[in-house]
């Protein structure tokens, strides 16, 4: 009896390092400093090198550099392991994605008022610059803007565009189901536009999705035409039904509850 309770055991740590070390390597994909990460991985490699082939000095010195590493991820990634602990706490890290009934019901509504929000600043002629965060941080750009934290509504949407808002000209970026924050400051494409039709809301919806795998919605000022930028391309002349059809798209492959 004692040897299988021991096996039992055995089998539920596997599972619980298995499941941590998977949620740990999901939310450092969700951070926009991949090449960082693999640099200190790296690191660790090569220190178990020098430590397997008794290479005393690389060993004495990578030995010494761990505590400066530790300061240095903790500083870059402070955002990231903030809101990573908040979900640690509040047990939404481990949380099941809910069913997919209700969350395609959730998801309609929050579509609706999405779409609610773009008919009416296209058929205005009012620019937006809408940013959904998927799966990379944007926090860095969140910091830039003007907190919002309110739930997604076409209402709200649209006055945070209004002409002479303070938050005209910048970003919202919706984070689950809430606007995170307003007037953000989104990076600009360095990629030639052959366009001369496009200005700065479209260099800066290509320059986001370049860096992220976020979804951007822009509204033109000049002619009401709505696109759609993502993975650094810009789709033109997007239809109700067409970006309707993304957004359904996108929250059902990003398996979205929520709960964050």
């Amino acid at each position: 009896m004692t040897f299988h309770w021991t096996w039992l055991i055995q089998i539920v740590d596997i599972l619980i390092v298995f499941l941590v070390t998977y949620r740990v390597l999901v939310w450092a994909k969700g951070t926009h400093s991949g090449p960082l990460i693999r640099g200190i991985l790296s690191i660790v490699v090569i220190y178990g090198i020098s430590q397997f082939l008794h290479l005393t000095t690389l060993n004495w010195i990578l030995a010494k550099l761990a505590t400066v590493l530790i300061l240095i991820t903790i500083i870059i990634f402070q955002p990231e392991l903030r809101r990573f602990l908040e979900r640690v706490g509040s047990g939404s890290l481990f949380h099941s994605v809910l069913n997919t009934q209700s969350k395609d019901g959730y998801n309609t509504t929050l579509i609706k008022q999405l779409l609610k929000a773009v008919e009416l600043l296209s058929r205005e002629k009012i620019g937006a610059l809408i940013v959904i965060e998927v799966g990379t941080s944007l926090s860095e750009y969140i910091q830039s803007g003007i907190p919002v934290n309110g739930t997604i509504s076409g209402d709200l949407l649209s006055t945070l565009f209004w002409p002479k808002s303070p938050t005209h000209d910048g970003a919202v970026i919706i984070r689950g189901d809430h606007i995170e924050a307003a007037g953000c400051l989104l990076p600009l494409t360095d990629t030639l536009l052959t366009d001369r039709r496009l200005g700065t809301r479209h260099r800066a919806a290509i320059g986001v999705s370049q860096l992220t795998d976020a979804l951007v919605i822009v509204v033109s000022e000049e002619s009401g035409v709505i696109s759609l930028a993502e993975g650094g391309n810009l789709t033109r002349y997007l239809t109700r039904e067409a970006l309707e059809t993304r957004l359904f798209n996108m929250y059902r492959e990003t398996g979205e509850s929520f709960e964050v």
